[in-house]
């Protein structure tokens, strides 16, 4: 082992939010080593965001161009080269991929360690580098931000069967026969209309009552009306109890259902039951850090872990699972550390959109919220048929929904599901932000035909 090197702050990863913290830093004067131990750009890049939504744009126009009879236009036959998918995914990551490591690389004093971390002391790191070495680093600031992995499938028979995660099965150049989904949240919701559009026999397996927990009813409703819509088989309240391989490699899932127990026979299996954090390889027990019960570090409101000068960001703290968090996690050390202020995550306005076809974008209180706190609340609520400009598009599907204080009339938060929901939900966020009453929507200017000017209409329920 070479000698100890010392470094004002050390960044362990190359997601959204330390990407740009070591530059920050080293802006600032700081020396920082920044440590990654697979490809720059973490999970957003390589197989979370990028390469998802990517795919996505490919099953969206695979659906549209099968519609295009109802527009006039005829296409003929449609089929999916799922290689040729995969590689222009493949195109795309790498580009992102480079720019990220272009513009780490071009700032002075942030030195790039190709390895993996774990900690020898509470602010001491030994980096088994790529190349076979070993190094140990010091710093009196230590940023961790490995982030989550798929979580691994825990059902009998599992260890005999071929198993697909989030991102191996993005890797696959032939196209499932029947792709099996267990997991009724975000990711099996996207991959199942993904590959259904791409023309495999779909099922989604949900052990909980409905999809989207976490959304209100209606929502969920509505949503699982889409994905039947477009012939994706949806099972809720089912539990999955046992898994084999049979012939021709084929796979036979037992379940148990509200009816009973029941076999299922697909060619692919795709675990997408949900995430685990990054943490079991950096001994934190060496520093001291507090863990939670499932992994995740432990952090204050200005992320700060349990020992002084150790802060989490992004997923690997627990919480909200986004990118954009991760940002934000960035945007409260930079502001704390190197420009004296006083960020917290306390009361921060938390959006996501879930991107299948047409998306939900969602952001503050959801009714069901509201209600179990006790509010006074109004809901506005409009089908996205009665909006001009998604009649004119031919995607009427869904609906925009909000939730108003019955006495301040503060926007208390929305669920746009409908096309392209996550930029209204961006509008609407926006007022939030600025504390607009639903007024200022309901009477505000807003281009004809637009989609945004469905937020007149919607406002407007309120005065029925």
């Amino acid at each position: 082992m070479r000698q100890t090197a010392t470094y004002d702050a050390i960044v362990i990863g190359t997601s959204q939010g330390d990407r740009f913290l070591p530059m920050a830093l080293a802006k600032a004067g700081r020396k920082v080593a920044q440590i990654e131990r697979g490809p720059i750009g973490g999970v957003c890049v390589n197989t979370g965001c990028t390469p998802t939504k990517t795919m996505v744009a490919s099953a969206h126009l695979a659906y549209q161009a099968r519609r295009g009879v109802e527009y006039g236009v005829h296409t003929g036959s449609i089929l999916v080269d799922l290689r040729a998918v995969r590689q222009r995914k493949q195109r795309i990551v790498e580009g992102a991929r480079q720019g990220y490591e272009s513009r780490l690389t071009a700032v002075d004093g942030v030195d790039l360690l190709r390895g993996e971390a774990h900690f020898i002391a509470p602010k001491t790191l030994e980096v088994s580098l790529n190349t076979g070495e070993t190094q140990a680093i010091t710093a009196p600031l230590i940023f961790i931000a490995t982030g989550v992995r798929p979580e691994p499938l825990a059902i009998n028979g599992v260890e005999s069967v071929p198993i697909l995660n989030s991102t191996t099965l993005m890797e696959l150049d032939t196209l499932p026969e029947h792709l099996i989904i267990i997991g009724g949240g975000y990711i099996g919701l996207e991959f199942g209309q993904m590959f259904r559009r791409f023309g495999s026999q779909v099922t989604i397996i949900q052990s909980r009552p409905r999809l989207l927990m976490n959304e209100d009813e209606d929502v969920s409703e509505e949503i699982t009306n889409i994905m039947r819509e477009e012939g994706v088989t949806v099972l809720t309240a089912t539990r999955s109890q046992q898994v084999e391989q049979i012939g021709d490699g084929r796979i036979k899932l037992t379940v148990s259902t509200p009816e009973g127990e029941q076999q299922l026979i697909g060619s692919h299996l795709l675990a997408a039951t949900g995430r685990i954090p990054n943490t079991e390889d950096l001994t934190l027990e060496a520093a001291g850090i507090q863990m939670d019960e499932q992994g995740y570090i432990q952090v204050n409101e200005q992320l700060e872990t349990n020992v002084p000068g150790i802060y989490a960001l992004g997923d690997v703290k627990g919480g909200p699972a986004f990118t954009h968090i991760s940002y934000d996690d960035f945007r409260i050390l930079r502001t704390n550390l190197l420009e004296h202020g006083h960020a917290s995550t306390r009361d921060r306005l938390v959006p996501h959109t879930v991107f299948i076809d047409p998306q939900l974008g969602r952001v503050g209180l959801s009714e069901i919220e509201a209600r179990r706190q006790g509010r006074a609340i109004r809901v506005a609520k409009l089908p996205m048929s009665a909006v001009a400009r998604a009649i004119e598009m031919g995607e009427t599907r869904g609906f925009m929904k909000a939730v108003v204080d019955a006495e301040t009339q503060q926007i208390l938060g929305c669920a746009i599901l409908g096309t392209e929901g996550g930029e209204i939900m961006t509008i609407i966020q926006v007022a939030m932000m600025g504390e607009l009453p639903y007024t200022a929507l309901k009477e505000g200017i807003f281009t004809h035909p637009t989609l945004a000017e469905g937020l007149n209409a919607l406002f407007m329920t309120l005065d029925s």
